[in-house]
């Protein structure tokens, strides 16, 4: 892709094909699932972030629900604006870190 900034399922497409592909990134993916995600994107993490990278079977199906924001949590401009643009953040304990 060119300088143009991805949007977080494109970044997480790329990252399933490439496990698709590459069984020694797949099994690193899933056991070292934050440092491969940092290093994927091109930077830092919080430490209070966790990533669970799981394979799905024939038999198991699974389905990720965003945490739903709480009415006290209310989204700022930039956060509201960024959503309908289609970037994407990650919402940690109140910090918002991702791209822009």
């Amino acid at each position: 892709m060119t300088e143009q900034k991805k949007g977080r399922r494109e970044f997480e497409s790329e990252l399933i094909a490439k496990a698709w592909k590459d069984e020694a990134f797949k099994r690193e993916l899933i056991s070292n699932s934050k440092a491969v995600y940092a290093r994927e994107l091109g930077q830092e993490l919080p430490d209070n972030l966790t990533i669970r990278v799981v394979e799905e079977t024939a038999d198991t199906i699974y389905l990720a629900l965003p945490r739903s924001p709480q009415v006290s949590e209310e989204l700022s401009d930039e956060a509201l604006e960024a959503v309908a643009g289609g970037k994407w953040h990650f919402v940690t304990s109140g910090v918002i870190v991702g791209t822009t």
